[in-house]
């Protein structure tokens, strides 16, 4: 089985590090208020009983979906299976159900089209690129690989000739 690892921009990497923080400093704050304010001092502790444990899930359960994302997001292609996961969203496809793969070379994107006129954007280093279609195309001869390449714009002619 092979597995290429999902390629997050520096953006969604951030943001992601940024929710991992923001979680852990939520769950700080919610243990400080259980501190200093206590569950006695309300008139009904039922309420901040559910508040806090609240807290405590929403923290949790957003530092567990962040850290999925970050370390379980990857394409497998094993035999005649290619899954996709992304964090706890997981994916399986046919290989026999792919019929072309297509590299454009203007956007510098891979996509993976299916018979029943479906695709998916395959989101890996550039440097794969080559690696992933083989597994693919050894898992499936039969898949069509396709490579549009850039084309010479009327703007671009002109740029050329100066």
């Amino acid at each position: 089985m092979r597995i290429f690892k999902y390629k997050f921009t520096k953006l969604m990497t951030a943001f992601i590090y940024f929710g991992l923080v923001l979680s852990v400093a939520a769950a700080g704050v919610n243990t400080y208020y259980i501190i200093a304010d206590g569950i006695k001092s309300a008139a009904n502790p039922v309420y901040p009983i559910i508040t806090y444990s609240l807290m405590y899930v929403v923290s949790i359960l957003l530092f567990v979906i962040l850290l999925s994302l970050l370390f379980s997001s990857y394409y497998s292609i094993d035999g005649q299976t290619f899954k996709t996961s992304f964090g706890i969203i997981k994916s399986k496809y046919d290989v026999k159900k792919i019929d072309s793969i297509v590299l454009d070379r203007e956007t510098n994107k891979l996509s993976v089209f299916f018979n029943e006129h479906t695709f998916i954007v395959i989101a890996v280093k550039e440097e794969w690129y080559e690696e992933f279609i083989n597994e693919l195309l050894k898992a499936n001869n039969k898949i069509e690989y396709t490579i549009n390449s850039k084309e010479n714009k009327p703007d671009d002619e002109n740029k050329n000739k100066k």
